[in-house]
Formats: C-alpha cells, structure tokens, sequence
C-alpha cells in the first residue's frame, strides 16, 4: 500500500478505533496492581496513542507531501547511489530495465490515484510513467513523473526529438500535486490538441530532492547538491533515455511557490541547461529559515548575495534567457515582483539576449484555486518560447 494512500489512513484509522474499543473493555480486567496487568495497561495506552499519532502524520504528509513514498521515509535526503557505467538500453526504450540506468521505471509517488488522466491509446492521447532518475554528479535521486505525447509513439516521428518542460511543485508539495491538483497531463493534452501547444515531453517533479529540508535548489556547502541535480544530472538521465532534444534552448522549466523561484534561478544561473522559464508567484531571493531550510550558506553572505536575483542580472554577466513572472495584484509579494521588474528592466534594456515578461491576474491568492487560472496560459507561453528540438535520432 502506498505511503500516501489515502486507504493506509483509513486502515490506520480503524485500528486506532479498535485500540481505543479494546481499552475501554480490557481496562476493567486490568484493574489489579501486579506486573502482567500493569504492563497490559501500559500495552494499550500506547497501542491507541501510536496509531493515532501515525494517522495523524500520514495525514500531515498527505497534505504537504514531506515524503511521496516509502522510499523516502526510509531513505531521508535522496538516495546515495554508487553508479558503475550506465547503458543506453534503459527500459524507457523498450529494453529491459537496467540496474544501473539512471532512468528507472518505478509504482512511487502516487500515480494510480489519479483518475483524470487523459484515456486512449499511447498514439492517440500520450501517456504518463512514473520514473525514478538517478544522478551521477550529485549522487541524488528521486522519483518522478513525466508524459509523453501521441506523436513520441507515432512511427512517423520515430526519429525525432522532442522540447522538454520540467514543471516544479512547490515545497513541501510531492511531486502528485503537479498530477492531482495542477492537471499538468490532461491541461498539455488539451493544449496540444488545440494546436495551442506544440508536442513537448512534460516532466512533473519537486524541488524537495533532500525531504524533509528545503534547499531551494541550491548547491548547499557540504549538503544537497541540489542545483546540480536540476541543472545537469536530471538532464543527463533524460538525454540517455528518451528522445529529447540536446539543446538548451529546447528545454525549459515552470514551477509555482518555491518551483517558480527554482524556475528563475535555473534560467539564470544555468543556462546551459534551460533557457526559458515561467515562475508562479515566485520569489527573487533566498532566505534561508532554519526550521524548514537550514544554514543554506554557511553563513557566508556572499554566497546568498549570488542568489538574488535582481543583484545578479545588475551586477553579473546576463545570460540569453526568456523569463515570465506571473502572479496576482493582491498576492502579497506583489510589491517584491514590481520592485524586481522595475530593477531588471534596464538591463532587459541594455541586453536584448534577455527578456522578461509577466502576466498578472486583479485578484487571487498563494493557492491552486489562482495558480489553476494562471497555469495554461504560462504553458502557452512556453510552448511559444521553446525552440524546436534542431537534432534527430540517427538512422540504424
């Protein structure tokens, strides 16, 4: 049973009713003050007291996704992987899965609770997998989903390749939120279909590599390499097993709340990787809380400085990047979003390599209801902006 089924919750809550039935008949019969009767007492206060204290965690984690699978609670801070050579026959192509690939087939993460998927045949509608990815630089890994369009399975596109959009859940968020709140596959469906987005492989993932810390996809000194993971190992492992383009300007990435910021920072500091992103209320700076995050910078203020934002486009060689803000007037870093446009556009002025735009909603807050709103939108804006893939498949 997955971790974050909501059967397990119930299961666990049922048991937790029967502890508490058991007690209420057993404690009479325990009343007497000897070892075994005490130790009886002693067994069922704390059978009720765990199993709701577990009914309330799932609960918890359920609602902001501090583990998506069994996985992760049993391996806290991503997966250290010792990797030998990785093979080109992966699984995802058709072969068989490979121990060592660093693409993996996998049933985590919560995918056959979805409904809303889009139905047909691979050919006719796409297809969603869930995947873990393993990465070589940075030695994380994570599991994660992505779909993949009719014409990836159509022959007359065998040896095509194909833009990639990573799409960033906000923290603590899993990675399903992409799937069960955003409808990130049924909304690029209905979006290619309509011709108002062109065929792109859509990853869905979080920026919460190292549950339960929040890192800010960052390269933490003597911690999560984080960045690296985004900017090269997840890049690296999709290129060894699906036909998606090799070049940068073919790939983007969008995120809302902390996958916005990752979005921005991504563009900007690694545009060897992603050169187009599109940032849901994000913010522009890194501040680090130590309840959540930790020291990110070993106190060094230098280093925090690199990220923001704002200081780097003004301060730091501007990298060709195509950026969209996107928020609401009343959400309450709106103030934050202006200052930061208001501080950029002279070098959006100076530097035609960099463009930025942004698209406000009058009303709506730091929720799924507005960011459902802004969503399609922001993914036309992609598909405008990401070039086609300008490599092929070679023949044999």
């Amino acid at each position: 049973m997955e971790l974050t089924s909501s059967g397990l919750v119930y299961a666990l809550a049922a048991a937790a009713v029967l502890a508490l039935l058991a007690t209420l008949w057993l404690w009479p019969r325990l009343a007497r003050q000897r070892p075994l009767p005490v130790l009886g007492r002693v067994a069922l206060l704390a059978a009720v007291q765990l199993s709701v204290l577990a009914v309330c965690g799932l609960t918890v984690n359920d609602t902001y996704g501090f583990y998506s699978s069994w996985h992760d609670l049993v391996h806290p801070g991503g997966s250290q992987l010792a990797l030998g050579p990785t093979g080109s026959g992966s699984g995802t192509r058709g072969g068989p899965p490979q121990s060592d690939a660093l693409v993996q087939p996998t049933t985590e993460g919560g995918l056959s609770t979805i409904t809303d998927l889009p139905q047909g045949k691979p050919e006719e509608v796409g297809r969603v997998d869930s995947i873990r990815v393993v990465g070589k630089q940075s030695g994380l890994s994570d599991q994660m989903f992505i779909y993949l369009p009719p014409e990836y399975f159509n022959p007359k596109y065998s040896r095509e390749r194909f833009p990639v959009l990573l799409t960033l859940a906000g923290y603590p968020g899993p990675a399903l939120h992409l799937l069960s709140e955003l409808h990130t596959p049924t909304t690029v469906w209905d979006l290619q279909r309509t011709g108002k987005m062109a065929p792109t492989i859509v990853v869905m993932a979080r920026p919460t590599v190292a549950a339960p810390r929040d890192t800010e996809c960052l390269d933490v000194p003597g911690g999560p390499q984080t960045e690296t993971w985004f900017a090269k190992d997840v890049p690296a492992a999709l290129r060894s097993a699906y036909r998606v383009s090799r070049s940068a300007e073919s790939w983007g990435v969008l995120g809302y709340s902390t996958g916005g910021s990752c979005a921005l920072r991504l563009a900007l500091r690694d545009p060897a990787a992603y050169t187009t992103a599109a940032a849901l209320h994000a913010d522009y700076q890194v501040v680090s809380q130590p309840w959540e995050s930790g020291d990110l910078f070993s106190g060094n203020p230098g280093l925090a400085q690199q990220y923001d934002l704002a200081w780097r486009l003004q301060n730091l060689p501007v990298p060709k990047a195509s950026l969209l803000i996107v928020s609401t007037r009343t959400e309450d870093n709106f103030p934050a979003t202006q200052q930061f446009l208001n501080a950029t556009a002279p070098v959006t002025a100076a530097h035609p390599d960099l463009k930025i735009d942004s698209l406000f909603l009058p009303d709506g807050g730091h929720s799924f209801d507005t960011w459902r709103r802004e969503f399609p939108a922001a993914l036309e804006w992609l598909s405008d902006h990401l070039a086609p893939a300008p490599d092929r498949e070679p023949r044999g």
